[in-house]
């Protein structure tokens, strides 16, 4: 049996069930995040106000109160030059700012809120419906970068040339992984030297991965940053199936083996993400087989929980589909 590691991926928030159609049910075997609330706990009080800056008890990390400091919407490269701003001029006292790496500003979200997609009570101001930038590019697609919209929650890139918000972060975590992205890019997505770049590939904040990462079980994968166990065929239903027969699918499972398998929770799946690379956004030489292009998680969306989260392993995107819909393939999980 893998030793177990550290959760080096976050509880959703999410705290509710419900079926197909939307409506709440039971959590009691339905298969659902919120059944087990997998991942790190969520500290209470979750956030500190500290003057100009908030400290978020769960991550370790600091973030201005405001959400929108610069008051309007700037392209990626505007981003990061502000953000070299802010260090010049000592904001709030500090001269670490930076923008937030796709993981951090994840890490904010509370998969069962929406408009704004952040946990009750929290201390922010002028959080905007909308899309904020992280420093971390897109492998598939380097012209763009990773944002997260923050009035449901999802996570895609967009060109580098849009417009988006800035939300910048200082301090180290000792809960999130690193992403995995080494190379810095221009606006164009030329590979450009990473020095003085602000960005996530000459940062590379956050937990350092095991080498090597994957171990093999008898009966399935131990991600031993995780230290979750994944069934090593990442097709669990041969093929594209509803939110209920994921669910379904991983019951049969763990029926079928007496192991307690069950459909990932939205963190789950994203924490096997490579932002380095794409097609699929797996770790280099990872040991799963019939990789597909997207996968359903247990967490049902808080804007329209008629809707489930999902990852699209190829690009590494997190978004939502709707249950009733057979688009999305199914992959079992388990502790260790």
């Amino acid at each position: 049996m893998p030793a177990r590691s550290c959760r080096a991926y976050l509880a959703t928030g999410l705290a509710a069930c419900f079926d197909a159609g939307g409506a709440a049910v039971p959590c009691a075997g339905s298969g659902q995040d919120a059944e087990t609330a997998p991942g790190l706990a969520w500290p209470a009080p979750r956030f500190a106000l500290e003057g100009e800056t908030v400290r978020d008890a769960l991550t370790g990390l600091h973030w201005s109160r405001s959400a929108n400091l610069p008051g309007f919407s700037l392209t990626w490269p505007e981003a990061l030059a502000d953000v070299a701003r802010l260090n010049r001029e000592r904001f709030a006292g500090f001269a670490d700012w930076r923008l937030p790496n796709r993981r951090e500003l994840r890490s904010l979200v509370d998969h069962g809120t929406s408009r704004p997609a952040l946990p009750e009570a929290h201390p922010f101001s002028e959080v905007f419906l909308g899309w904020y930038w992280t420093s971390t590019t897109s492998a598939l697609a380097p012209a763009y970068t990773w944002r997260v919209h923050f009035e449901g929650g999802r996570m895609f890139y967009g060109a580098k040339s849009d417009e988006g918000l800035l939300w910048p972060v200082r301090g180290a975590s000792a809960v999130l992984p690193r992403t995995g992205q080494r190379d810095c890019f221009a606006a164009g997505g030329q590979i450009i030297a990473c020095a003085g770049s602000g960005q996530d590939g000459e940062l590379q904040t956050g937990l350092p991965w095991p080498e090597p990462r994957f171990e093999r079980l008898s009966d399935g994968v131990h991600d031993r940053l995780t230290g979750l166990v994944w069934a090593p065929r990442a097709d669990l239903a041969d093929g594209a199936v509803t939110w209920t027969e994921a669910l379904e699918a991983a019951a049969g499972l763990a029926r079928e083996t007496g192991q307690a398998w069950r459909l990932p929770t939205v963190n789950e799946l994203e924490s096997l993400v490579d932002a380095s690379r794409h097609s699929p956004a797996l770790p280099e030489g990872h040991p799963f087989a019939s990789p597909g292009e997207a996968y359903w998680s247990s967490t049902s969306s808080g804007y329209a929980p008629d809707w489930a989260y999902c990852l699209y392993l190829h690009k590494g995107a997190v978004g939502v589909g709707h249950k009733p819909k057979p688009e999305f393939l199914a992959w079992a999980v388990r502790e260790p």
